[in-house]
Parts: structure tokens; sequence; C-alpha cells
């Protein structure tokens, strides 16, 4: 039953088909500056560049954290933000299958206070170290004025490489192969101008608070870092063919997976085969949101998806565990789309 009085994204602030527009907009300014060497994929997880020679691709994404930082600033716990910030590039150029070789990163603050953005800065470098990859560098600018007092706010950069006969594009899917999915951590970066709106907002409640049954206080929980696969999925790009990955960060599962697919497919998805992390139940019930709205805004417990035959799946999720990712499971096929909806939950 659909509740009148719900909390949607738009009215936390978030207004996901002007987004739309703009990127509708924009698509032709980006596309005009492509020449040869830039591979044709506009709107996917990353962006890809040929190096000389034509047998590697450059592999290069950029994001930030969001207003999860809010969060950071009112418990004072900052040293988890900047591993949020590695993994949302870092994720994003793993779905092509790169190796991630370096990140940047970009912190501006109204006044610099050393000690505290160091922190921000330990996170970053614990990040890398998860990765594997090289933080090169970075730019700190001190804005006085522009900036809320003791606030900041972070990007990041992220540069991988793949062989061009191993880049993962989406283009060997085809219907029946399976869906797997990679557990999340927990909230990951994506959804905490609704979170932040419903919980602290109009439930008044705490980040210091211990809600019932949580272990940990909710500040903690909303701050879990976002998980970092680049470690679980290196040896899982060399030895098995993945048709494709996606990458669950804006927009949820309804958003995300269809990015993965040719426009031909459609993935369904069987809700009973993975369990929602309980936090994604207290949100949805103190926001007042229906389980599609859950979907098209968060991961639901589901970091990201890979894309196999049928006959690999077992032998994948098995190495994924091998590796540390435990709780990776089929959740679900391709089908032919036919002008029907890119994902379908049943």
């Amino acid at each position: 039953m659909v509740t009148e009085n719900k909390l949607t994204y738009a009215r936390s602030g978030v207004d996901t088909e002007e987004a739309d527009r703009f990127v509708s907009l924009i698509k032709p300014l980006v596309e005009a500056t492509h020449g040869g060497e830039v591979f044709k994929s506009y709107g996917g997880f990353a962006g890809l560049y040929m190096l000389p020679g034509g047998k590697h691709y450059l592999v290069g994404a950029t994001d930030g954290v969001g207003t999860k930082l809010k969060i950071a600033f009112e418990t004072g716990k900052l040293n988890t933000v900047g591993i949020d910030l590695v993994a949302m590039c870092v994720n994003d150029i793993l779905t092509c299958g790169a190796k991630p070789l370096f990140f940047l990163d970009y912190i501006a603050t109204g006044k610099l206070d050393p000690e505290r953005m160091a922190g921000v800065v330990e996170g970053i470098a614990s990040g890398c170290s998860e990765a594997g990859c090289a933080l090169l560098g970075g730019e700190t600018a001190e804005m006085p004025g522009f900036y809320a007092d003791k606030e900041f706010d972070l990007a990041g950069f992220s540069v991988g490489i793949v062989e061009k006969d191993r880049h993962i594009s989406g283009r060997k899917v085809s219907p029946g192969d399976e869906i797997i999915s990679l557990p999340s951590s927990g909230v990951h970066s994506n959804g905490y101008s609704l979170i932040r709106k419903a919980l602290f907002e109009e439930q008044n409640q705490s980040p210091d608070e211990t809600p019932e049954g949580f272990s940990r206080t909710l500040g903690d929980e909303l701050l879990e870092p976002t998980k970092i696969y680049a470690r679980a999925l290196g040896g899982v790009f060399e030895d098995f063919d993945i048709h494709s990955a996606a990458h669950i960060t804006g927009g949820g599962l309804t958003g995300n997976i269809p990015r993965s697919l040719p426009a031909g497919c459609r993935a369904i998805i069987e809700k009973s085969s993975w369990e929602i992390p309980p936090v994604f139940a207290f949100i949805k019930e103190r926001a007042r949101l229906e389980e599609s709205d859950m979907f098209s805004v968060f991961n639901c417990g589901i970091g990201m998806t890979l894309t196999v035959r049928p006959a690999d799946s077992g032998a994948v999720i098995r190495r994924l565990e091998s590796e540390g990712c435990e709780g990776a499971r089929v959740v679900g096929k391709v089908e032919k789309r036919d002008g029907r909806p890119g994902v379908v939950f049943i």
C-alpha cells in the first residue's frame, strides 16, 4: 500500500529526474571531445582510453562521499570516510575488469585543520592499500567563507588498466546468464540525504543512539566504510570469463544492474535469494518507504553484481569466498528484454 506521507528522495532534496535530464544535456558536449582512443560507452561506470599500441585501456573514474560526510562531522569520526572515497572510485573501475593503479584526492575546506585532515588522509591511504593502488597525490584547497565551520568536501580520482581482450563491457551477456551478488558492508555511500532527512530530522534520532536490535550506535552503523572489492575480484578477472559487472551506487539495484547489460537484455532478481541486512529494514520503516523505493535508492545488501555463464557461477562463487568475499551467491538471471523494464524483482 502506498503511504501518502512517505519520504522520497526528491523530498530529501535529491531530484533524480533532473539528474537524468542533466546527463542528457551534457552527453553531446562530452562525446564531442572523444577521439578514436575513447571506448564508446557513455553512461557506464568508468571511462576507457586506449594506450598507444592498442593493447591496453586506461580506465578512469571519479566520485565523492556525498552527505555521508555530515554524519562524520556530527560524530567526529573522520578516519573512515577516506575509505569510502577510494571505494566509490575503485569499485567503478573494477566493473571494466581493470586493475587499480593509482588514486588522487581533492579536499576542500573553509579552514585547514591539519590534525583532522590527517585523519581523513589516513582513511584514504588505508583504502588505497586495500585496493592495491598508490596514493599518487592530491590537492587541498582552503576556501574561507565557502564551507561551514569544521566542514569539508572530498572528491577522488582513480585510474586503472586492463588489457583490451580482458575488458568487461557487457557485450558478451546473453539470456540465460546468471547474476552473482557480492555482499555490501552496509549502506555504503549512497542515499544519505534521504537517511538524514528521515532519521535525524523527521524522527529526531541521534547518531549516538543504539537502536533496538543493533550492536553499535546508529552513527557507527551508518559510517561503516564502503567495501572495496579489488582483492576479491583480481583473481576472478584473471581466471574467469566475466560477462559484465555492476557497482551498486546511486540509483540502487534498480538503476545500476541494467547499466551492466546490453539493451536487449533484462535482469530477473529473486528477492528471496539473499538476506537484506537489518539496517535497511530500519531505514525502510523510519522513512515509510516501499520495497520498490528501497531497491531504487539503496544497495540493500548487494554491493556489486557479476554476470557469468551458468556453468561458471559455482566456481566463481567458490573463488570469491576463497578471497574473503563470503556470502556471494546467485541472485538472478538474464532474460531477453523485449522493451520491458531493465530489472524485475520476483
